[in-house]
């Protein structure tokens, strides 16, 4: 949670959270009973793995009926079961376990009172995320009928912004309305100093916890409401999985972002260039609205602050109603009273009509900043399958950014280029034909780019080897084609530049 909403408070939990005290002897107990991501995969089986990311908890309790420290932990932390004192004394160091409130005794049982699920990270460490009861099994997807200021584990939204994130040795990072901490555990691997920011404290509680169990250095906690914990200071990376919901009001405030619209996301995204380092990165998860009038694309350049290059990605778009609807199940207002439900429903959509909203959008936007007075600001609908992490290919893009801005024409012709890694040619056209009806450079990796090319660009892209300079290639196609090399030279750098922006060719450097 990020911003100060303007509904009832009055729903604030006060319960009390485990100290990190122990955090290490239980991080210990944890990994030798082999209850990291792997060790779940292997004691439950795929189908009970998969069921457990659809809440659905049936199997992996089946799976789980032995005695084994391991059988007990998932009961414990995982599915929230109560789990028999002696088993709970086999698996942990129970004394310190019960000291610090990781788990209650009642009786002859032991319960868990906060939720635990392993994490493995990008270079196979075993983490794990501490959350709210119930917001661990099916990650994030919803809470209904839950404490308005609870922690939510992880989720796609939450792995999806992770996968994105440019990992590069930094000075210092920001992890704007933190949660549960994850975008602080993947930045403490390589940030020098991590500061993670929440208006609700209990988030920042939850963070400690995430790091201290997962043996990751500590990060700076701030309690506050979007920019304000941070004052002045300035980062190399800023990072945030907001409260993005576009809602009447701010009823859910772990969701929705208390400002109008999609206020939220833009003052975010404004804010951030005069808090970055020169080439830092601001890295956001966010909603727009799609509104009468205006294109997307427009409303979303104007929100970018100057002196910063960005990439706005739109991953998908739904119209008013399945939106209103997919938030109204994610509170569980669909099992409440039926005129309960439509009235909600109505308030909704009398929001989107005073604003002439007609759908909403969701994506991403990365800053960099590069004090630039030739900012590159790309703004594409992308709902296509890509291949997670990005971190690079979204590094390498405001790269060739850099580059593209930097070379006119006649120093890209001078240059070498060399075809990307994964990327195929296919011809299109009836079979049979002689000639193919076009050619498409396809990439195999990252955003699975594809393009349509001419036989000039075909030819070019396939003998890019970084041997020869692009201009040089020109001339010899010129040859083969017959064609005049000073008129293929005037007519192919817009091609090229193309072929470089999407990522299919790569200089080569000196």
């Amino acid at each position: 949670m990020i911003v100060r909403g303007s509904g009832d408070n009055g729903g604030v939990s006060t319960t009390s959270l485990p100290a990190p005290g122990h955090a290490a002897r239980l991080r210990d107990a944890l990994l030798a009973a082999a209850f990291t991501a792997d060790g779940l995969l292997d004691l439950l089986g795929a189908p009970a793995y998969a069921a457990l990311a659809r809440s659905e908890t049936v199997p992996a309790l089946r799976a789980t009926r032995g005695r084994t420290p391991l059988d007990t932990l998932v009961r414990l932390f995982l599915l929230q079961q109560p789990v028999g004192y002696e088993s709970a004394r086999a698996a942990l160091p129970l004394d310190e376990a019960l000291a610090d409130g990781w788990v209650v005794r009642a009786g002859d049982e032991v319960r868990a009172t906060v939720d635990v699920r392993p994490y493995g990270g990008p270079e196979g460490q075993d983490w794990f995320i501490v959350s709210d009861l119930g917001c661990a099994v099916g990650g994030a997807g919803g809470a209904s009928g839950r404490d308005e200021a609870m922690v939510l584990g992880v989720g796609g939204a939450s792995t999806t912004l992770a996968g994105l994130t440019v990992r590069v040795p930094a000075g210092s990072a920001l992890d704007l309305g933190t949660g549960s901490g994850i975008q602080a555990l993947h930045a403490a691997q390589h940030a020098t100093r991590v500061t993670a920011t929440d208006l609700n404290p209990r988030a920042l509680d939850f963070t400690r916890l995430t790091l201290a169990l997962s043996g990751a250095p500590e990060a700076e906690l701030r309690t506050g409401s979007l920019y304000e914990p941070v004052g002045e200071d300035t980062y190399d990376l800023i990072v945030s999985n907001p409260p993005f919901v576009i809602s009447p009001g701010a009823r859910l405030t772990y969701r929705d972002g208390g400002m109008g619209g999609d206020d939220l996301c833009r003052t975010l995204v404004q804010g951030a260039g005069e808090r970055l380092n020169p080439g830092g990165y601001a890295q956001f998860l966010a909603n727009w609205q799609h509104v009468e009038g205006e294109e997307w694309q427009d409303r979303l350049r104007s929100w970018i602050p100057r002196g910063c290059d960005a990439w706005i990605v739109q991953r998908e778009v739904q119209d008013i109603t399945q939106y209103a609807e997919l938030w109204l199940r994610d509170a569980g207002d669909h099992h409440s009273d039926p005129a309960r439900y439509a009235e909600r429903y109505e308030a909704w959509l009398d929001e989107f009509e005073a604003r002439k909203t007609k759908a909403v959008g969701f994506g991403w936007i990365t800053l960099r900043r590069t004090d630039s007075d030739r900012p590159s600001i790309v703004a594409e609908e992308w709902p296509h399958p890509v291949e997670q992490p990005l971190g690079d290919t979204v590094r390498a893009h405001f790269e060739r950014q850099d580059y593209l801005r930097e070379h006119d024409d006649a120093a890209l012709l001078a240059d070498r280029f060399r075809l990307a890694d994964e990327v195929v040619q296919e011809q299109v056209g009836l079979p049979g034909a002689d000639d193919p009806e076009h050619v498409v450079l396809r990439q195999n990796r990252g955003m699975r780019r594809a393009t349509k090319v001419d036989t000039v660009g075909a030819g070019f892209a396939g003998v890019c080897d970084g041997e020869l300079s692009a201009g040089r290639i020109l001339d010899a196609i010129a040859q083969l084609i017959d064609e005049d090399p000073v008129l293929l030279r005037d007519r192919t750098p817009e091609s090229i530049r193309l072929l470089v922006d999407q990522g299919f060719l790569e200089p080569v450097a000196e």
